[in-house]
């Protein structure tokens, strides 16, 4: 059989009370044919039970166990196991709109080798969530656009669509949250790599719970933001 073109990566964290609309958007909205790939760090992980009977109803799902444990190690996990040749990180929680993927695949297919999910751009759009979240995560992204660092909006966000053959020769290190998608950005970008958006609308979840640590990354997040910058620096 002929390996599916598209990946989706999924971290997940007991994600019973939103994996099962989260499948179906996936189901009802990618027409590109994909494997979704459900990472969790402990075979207890109550995504699992609520996940297999999309399995059972012909959709390509597969479990991938995480030992290290933690988002950025379940990404990663994630991007380095799935064979395809374009791999998608999306959330399990319904914030993230499945209607733009195959959006994004058309625009990789148009020669990039990244394609961010943008709410900063215009047609994005960021509903609920903190507002010093909201604030921090827009004033990194627009502040790289503008200052000519970067050709995106929205670096921070984790809806990201990548090229397998970039990311093969990338070093990842990130082991913070959700910081994975940044540095690859800001990497892409200095390395010469072809990096597009799409306008993205992102909803704050309403069930279950949220593993965002704002405080506790933001360290990481500024590490990466400073990397971007010297980046323009040295050029």
């Amino acid at each position: 059989m002929e390996p599916k073109p598209l990946g989706i990566v999924i971290p997940v964290y007991n994600e019973a009370d939103t994996i099962a609309e989260t499948l179906r958007r996936i189901r009802g909205a990618v027409t590109t044919p994909h494997t979704v790939y459900l990472v969790h760090d402990r075979p207890e992980d109550t995504t699992l039970p609520a996940a297999a009977p999309f399995r059972g109803d012909g959709m390509d799902i597969s479990f991938i166990e995480n030992p290290e444990g933690g988002a950025a190690h379940a990404i990663r996990k994630g991007l380095r196991t799935a064979q395809h040749d374009l791999l998608l990180v999306t959330m399990a929680d319904l914030s993230d709109d499945p209607a733009v993927i195959d959006r994004m695949v058309a625009r990789m297919n148009e020669g990039f080798h990244l394609v961010c999910g943008s709410r900063y751009m215009q047609g994005g759009s960021q509903e609920g969530g903190p507002l010093i979240k909201r604030m921090l995560s827009r004033l990194a992204g627009v502040s790289l656009f503008w200052l000519g660092v970067s050709p995106v909006h929205d670096i921070t966000n984790s809806f990201k669509l990548y090229r397998k053959s970039m990311l093969e020769h990338m070093e990842i290190t990130s082991a913070a949250g959700f910081t994975v998608g940044m540095e690859i950005a800001v990497k892409a970008i200095r390395q010469g790599y072809r990096v597009a958006e799409v306008p993205c609308s992102w909803t704050e979840r309403t069930a279950g719970q949220s593993r965002f640590r704002l405080f506790r990354w933001l360290p990481a997040y500024l590490t990466w933001y400073c990397y971007a910058l010297r980046t323009a620096i040295t050029r």
